[in-house]
């Protein structure tokens, strides 16, 4: 079917206020009710319209006042010791893009946090340090840096660092905000700690992102059972795809964690990706509906996000709202870079409402502001 559009004011409302109208209104909002074309506009926009700003958050000014809080407060007065960040459009929220929370946790050795749930999914991306351990519903995995890890909704979990360990730093990722905008989230606190159901490592060990999967394993969750995706096998991954795949124009050698059980995202509410910016790699820009949250694994670049420039380097946290125009660039001609991602997608796409537009100017560049 050939469709056409129109972009004129025509199906659009364009009704002039008058006193009569004006009285009308007053009479439908003393009801409860409202008139349609008041809003129709707002509602209903051309295109899809993000309220958050693109945002970057520099590692190396925050770190320090996240270590400062291990100093003032302990995990268990805190519940949660993490310093959140917040997009400067979605205070209201508690949001860092559209629907979708970050912060930044801290735990010294020895420390750890008491069990708990809630209906909000959660996920880890770990930063700094060693002897960091999470268990999840009696799994107990241990931590190394680039690791990603999931915290499915209403499994029980925990976090801690061993007392011979080094104080770890992870990015906290959860869908909060949505979850909250649904009136469906809860918390619970399980008196003391979990009683573990297998060996350490189980999970990682037993679903380790070879490809292989038990032929006697049944799992019948609909979240993957591989609770840590290991850097030390993701990033050989990724070198391995680069030397015989051309990098995306866009994202360079991207691959998704998915579910090794079915190959879907790791989780119903958010999906993660890992890429590789091969050197002096310059992606062109796109825009699609979800929003994304970023963080540097390696190396150093910058991103242009609606035509502003954001410089980012190792442990930098960035946000791409949703239908934002955005490109990735890495600023290395002799190493690659690699970025972390977290976003929606799994709500966005099994909504149906996933779409996408290339930039077509400029060779497919932005021109930056």
């Amino acid at each position: 079917m050939n469709e056409k559009f129109s972009d004129d004011i025509y199906g659009r409302a364009r009704v002039q206020d008058t006193p009569e109208l004006e009285a009308y209104y007053k009479e439908l909002e003393g009801l409860g009710a409202g008139a349609l074309w008041t809003v129709a506009n707002d509602i209903e926009p051309w295109e899809p319209k993000s309220k958050s700003t693109p945002m970057l958050w520099k590692y190396e000014s925050l770190r320090h006042l996240v270590l400062k809080s291990s100093e003032l407060v302990t995990p268990e007065q805190a519940g949660r010791r993490v310093v959140y960040l917040v997009n400067d459009n979605r205070k209201d929220v508690s949001a860092a893009v559209g629907w979708l929370y970050t912060g930044i946790q801290v735990t010294r050795p020895g420390e750890f946090t008491s069990a708990h749930r809630h209906k909000a999914s959660a996920l880890r991306f770990i930063m700094e340090g060693e002897g960091g351990y999470t268990v999840v519903d009696g799994n107990k995995i241990m931590l190394e840096v680039n690791d990603f890890v999931i915290t499915p909704n209403s499994t029980w979990h925990e976090h801690g660092v061993d007392a011979n360990g080094k104080t770890c730093i992870w990015q906290d990722g959860l869908d909060i905000p949505l979850v909250n905008a649904l009136e469906a989230n809860d918390y619970a606190v399980l008196e003391g700690t979990q009683e573990l159901v297998a060996p350490i490592n189980y999970s990682p060990m037993t679903y380790g992102g070879t490809g292989l999967i038990p032929p006697d394993k049944e799992w019948n969750k609909p979240y993957s059972p591989l609770f840590k995706y290991s850097w030390k096998v993701v990033y050989p991954a990724l070198l391995e795809a680069e030397k015989v795949n051309e990098p995306n124009p866009l994202d360079g050698i991207i691959m998704k964690y998915t579910n090794p059980m079915n190959g879907d995202h790791v989780m119903q509410t958010m999906g993660a990706s890992i890429q590789l910016l091969p050197k002096g790699f310059k992606g062109k820009a796109h825009k699609h509906t979800g929003s994304f949250v970023y963080q540097c694994a390696k190396g150093k670049g910058y991103s242009i996000i609606n035509g502003k420039r954001f410089d980012w380097k190792e442990r930098d946290i960035f946000c791409v709202p949703s239908w934002a125009w955005h490109e990735h660039h890495n600023l290395s001609e002799t190493e690659d870079a690699c970025l972390f991602s977290f976003n929606d997608l799994p709500v966005i796409e099994k909504l149906g409402l996933y779409q996408e537009r290339f930039f077509k100017e400029n060779n497919g560049h932005q021109i930056i502001e």
